[in-house]
């Protein structure tokens, strides 16, 4: 008799430095169920970036339906159901994700925070955990005790098209459009465009849409800056922090990847969110915080520049 294939579901959302931040979790619950067939529910944008990591068999999209949609919901718990799912870790735990252990008829096993779930995270101080800790102790009480060190080996592609110099340092000026008291000032980063060029960098620039006049302001400043926003996938992205001298930018999730893909990072944080809860993770990372980042001087932030890796 042929035991039947495990099957797995992993739920993760959230934005781009959250999912970052779930590739040590994903690769820990991919060595625990080596044989199993393990299905990720994740949104649209995710899709095609972590197809290519080689520890899923199968990427849904969540299409995150309203409660009062019912066609929407009736859809999402047929697929739920058909995927026979013996286990599911939600590594999302929000309401809506801890709300769709109702929509299963045969109730799978569970990790999360979902009501009447069977390996619930049980800390009540987990909100105080940076989110790596917390997803970490979650899998850990759902018997999984190797979380391995994220492995992004996986998400390079060639940038050679970029025709970037061989030496070059990451600006990631922006955040999203409606905190901008998470962001250093535009001014700023101009000045401190300037200061790599002074030291044999070329600044390039990242962001999207968002970032449109910041980005304007600091290529007219500094026009040695080389502006590739909204012209890199999130595999170039990655790319792009491999190789880079180093890199500077707000609380954002761009900087999470370029964080973890090892590039020397220095990450200015305001009073709107929390590194200890939040910061990105790497092999070099450096955390300024100032409450209000229009406060935060240039000088402070050149301190924790590795600008002697210009000269190698």
């Amino acid at each position: 008799m042929v035991d039947k294939q495990q099957k797995i579901l992993v739920i993760k959302h959230g934005a781009l430095g959250d999912v970052v931040l779930a590739q040590s979790p994903f690769q820990a619950i991919r060595e625990h169920h080596p044989k199993a067939h393990i299905t990720l529910l994740t949104t649209a944008l995710f899709k095609p970036f972590l197809a290519k990591s080689g520890l899923f068999d199968q990427i849904w999209v969540d299409e995150k339906p309203k409660i009062w949609n019912v066609v929407k919901l009736a859809r999402l718990k047929k697929k739920l159901n058909g995927g026979q799912f013996d286990r599911v870790y939600d590594l999302q735990t929000s309401s809506r994700s801890s709300s769709y252990l109702k929509l299963f008829t045969d109730t799978p096993e569970w990790s999360g925070l979902a009501a009447g779930c069977s390996h619930p995270h049980s800390n009540k101080a987990r909100g105080t955990l940076h989110t790596l800790e917390r997803q970490a102790e979650q899998l850990r009480e759902a018997g999984l005790d190797v979380i391995p060190p994220a492995d992004f080996s996986w998400c390079y592609e060639d940038i050679s098209k970029f025709e970037l110099p061989e030496k070059y340092a990451l600006l990631v000026p922006g955040g999203a459009a409606h905190r901008p008291d998470k962001r250093w000032p535009a001014g700023k980063y101009a000045e401190l465009a300037q200061q790599l060029v002074a030291s044999g960098l070329t600044p390039v620039v990242l962001g999207g849409a968002a970032e449109v006049d910041v980005i304007a302001t600091i290529v007219a400043r500094c026009p040695q800056a080389i502006d590739l926003s909204s012209q890199t996938s999130l595999h170039e992205l990655a790319s792009l922090g491999q190789r880079a001298v180093l890199a500077v930018g707000n609380d954002t999730g761009p900087l999470h990847l370029i964080a973890a893909v090892g590039c020397p990072v220095t990450v200015l944080f305001s009073s709107a969110s929390d590194p200890a809860r939040a910061r990105p993770r790497g092999a070099d990372v450096i955390v300024l915080r100032e409450d209000n980042l229009e406060n935060l001087p240039l000088g402070k932030v050149l301190e924790t520049l590795k600008m002697q890796k210009s000269d190698e």
